[in-house]
């Protein structure tokens, strides 16, 4: 993990428990004889998530739509950390635009409550900018994040990016897969990992189709994303996108040679065994 990053090491379960007392009932004792949650149930891993999101950026109120994408706190800070380091000696006044922010709007609570940084979060769901809004409501200190529906959802930043505006960052976490088989496929050998045997398909971090796999996977939408960012080079200082797949780094980075850019970072990250990675462009 980034060094800065406050997840390190293992939860603090006593102080998440603390802060959200209903987080005891979901702990378990791990092989090792320490305090841990079962990952393989998404009420679970919903429930650290809310534990985490008070106890270190002060988020008191956070719900999820049934089955929505619940992602994981640590690597997504991870992701925002990061970036930052992109910025330089720039820490006032930054503007970043999160391109499908989801129901959870994870970048824009941590990023805007660690940083103090102005979020514009986008998505093309009506059911995640609904319960965005309402996350807005139920924690005042996020009302400065400007929530934007998405309403072609074959477009990226174009409607999303208005005359006039400048982001310093756009953040991006595309879907990864191609297909439902292949999302289903890949929960299945998740929960194999976490039991030891098959299960019916159960997604321990939730995920509406949207959210997790688009025609072509993540290599056709990143592809696209990086097509339309061009037409907003003036607009923006870095954009960036979380790339899950080591093989789609070296056709994306040939599309942005052809498209110009003249700086691409592709930036390892790992958070325990797993190991990601995201691109940054500028024009």
């Amino acid at each position: 993990m980034h060094p800065q990053n406050p997840h390190q090491g293992r939860y603090d379960m006593a102080a998440l428990v603390a802060d959200l007392p209903e987080l005891e009932r979901f702990l378990t004792t791990n092989p090792s004889g320490e305090q841990t949650v079962d990952f393989s149930k998404n009420s679970a891993v919903v429930t650290l998530n809310r534990a985490l999101l008070k106890h270190h950026y002060g988020i008191a109120h956070w719900h999820l739509p049934e089955g929505s994408l619940c992602p994981p706190v640590p690597g997504r800070a991870d992701y925002l950390y990061h970036v930052r380091d992109l910025l330089g000696d720039k820490t006032e006044q930054v503007r970043v635009l999160d391109i499908g922010t989801g129901a959870n709007l994870i970048y824009p609570m941590i990023g805007s409550q660690a940083f103090g940084w102005q979020f514009v979060a986008t998505d093309a769901d009506s059911i995640a900018i609904r319960n965005a809004h309402k996350l807005l409501t139920d924690n005042p200190q996020l009302a400065g994040i400007d929530i934007r529906m998405q309403r072609k959802a074959e477009q990226v930043f174009t409607g999303m990016i208005r005359d006039g505006e400048y982001f310093d960052l756009t953040l991006c976490n595309p879907p990864f897969y191609a297909s439902q088989k292949e999302a289903e496929a890949q929960a299945r050998r998740k929960w194999r990992n976490l039991k030891g045997r098959e299960s019916s398909v159960e997604r321990n971090f939730g995920g509406q189709s949207n959210e997790l796999w688009c025609e072509g996977g993540e290599l056709a939408f990143l592809k696209r994303l990086m097509r339309d960012s061009a037409h907003f080079k003036q607009q923006v200082g870095w954009f960036t996108a979380l790339v899950s797949k080591d093989e789609n780094v070296a056709p994306l980075k040939r599309l942005l040679r052809q498209l110009d850019a003249k700086v691409v970072h592709v930036v390892p990250m790992a958070q325990g065994q797993k190991q990601s990675r995201f691109i940054a462009w500028r024009f």
